[in-house]
């Protein structure tokens, strides 16, 4: 098919985009900069601020995959919501036949955070052209570069000891990047996923103290978790901020966010894209194993 990745040069796109190409595809990798683009696929310019710009990029494309989000920003909500609208209305002008989104895990019937309720948002607001949407969701993604990853590995090297909201003892379920990615590309060999939506993740439920604790074995690290009750989201993103490269506003959605149990409780998709998804530890070795490489050839 003819593919357009929407966040080519992010976490995931950059992972999906020659996976794609791998199986056949012709990718466009849209980015607001494609004279500075280097990764895989033909870069296309696109700017989900700019509706023309848009529907330049997706002429003549078959499917795209939206892996856009504005986290960092104070009103992403908005901003996410308008990119969405924006996207749909210019897929459905140049006559996309799919759309594959990656949101987030999370049971409707909780309180969802605004990070999570705006991933709803997004997921509904790609459908309104009428263009059918795939969308996967997952919790916490392992991989190098990947923000939820970074946040636990460098709390793992700088502190060995933290004192802790109460959320280290919320249930998520971890997915490696490469296996997001295997179930991406997956799904669009397949027309009986169009228009459904999938919950993704590894074989491993896991509360993110169990994480942290993992991760720090593996590395061979003391590591000591104190949770303390009082301690507030506002508190806990400036003390994240402080202790890794994350900046607070991304620090207090991703937070706000792990109030909230993210676990698989329908695994459909392992019927649909057959593979043994990689166990927590893998995941986090092949992560490590990435930062190692990436170092070296820096």
């Amino acid at each position: 098919m003819r593919v357009l990745v929407a966040g080519a040069s992010g976490f995931v796109g950059g992972k999906l985009c020659p996976a794609l190409e791998a199986a056949g595809h012709e990718v466009l990798a849209m980015t607001r900069h494609p004279a500075k683009y280097r990764g895989a696929g033909k870069a296309v310019r696109g700017d989900v601020a700019d509706v023309g710009s848009l529907r330049d990029a997706l002429k003549s494309v078959e499917a795209a995959y939206y892996l856009v989000h504005s986290l960092d920003s104070t009103d992403f909500k908005r901003r996410d919501a308008d990119a969405a609208r924006a996207f749909a209305r210019a897929a459905g002008d140049a006559g996309v036949r799919r759309i594959v989104y990656l949101g987030g895990l999370g049971d409707d019937d909780d309180a969802l955070s605004e990070h999570l309720a705006s991933r709803r948002e997004v997921e509904r607001l790609l459908g309104e052209a009428g263009v059918p949407v795939t969308v996967l969701r997952a919790g916490i993604v392992i991989g190098h570069g990947g923000t939820s990853w970074e946040l636990t590995r460098q709390l793992v090297e700088h502190l060995p000891a933290m004192v802790t909201p109460r959320w280290v003892d919320t249930r998520t379920q971890p997915i490696a990047i490469a296996d997001v990615v295997r179930y991406l590309a997956g799904v669009l060999e397949h027309p009986e996923a169009e228009g459904k939506t999938f919950e993704i993740g590894g074989p491993e439920v896991l509360a993110y103290r169990d994480m942290l604790q993992r991760v720090a074995a593996i590395e061979g690290r003391p590591l000591l978790i104190l949770p303390v009750p009082l301690l507030s989201p506002r508190l806990s993103s400036y003390w994240l901020s402080l202790v890794t490269d994350i900046d607070v506003t991304t620090g207090r959605a991703l937070i706000d966010s792990m109030t909230n149990e993210v676990v698989v409780r329908d695994d459909a998709i392992r019927r649909i894209v057959e593979f043994e998804p990689l166990g927590y530890d893998e995941a986090v070795l092949q992560a490590l194993g990435e930062r190692a490489k990436s170092r070296r050839t820096a």
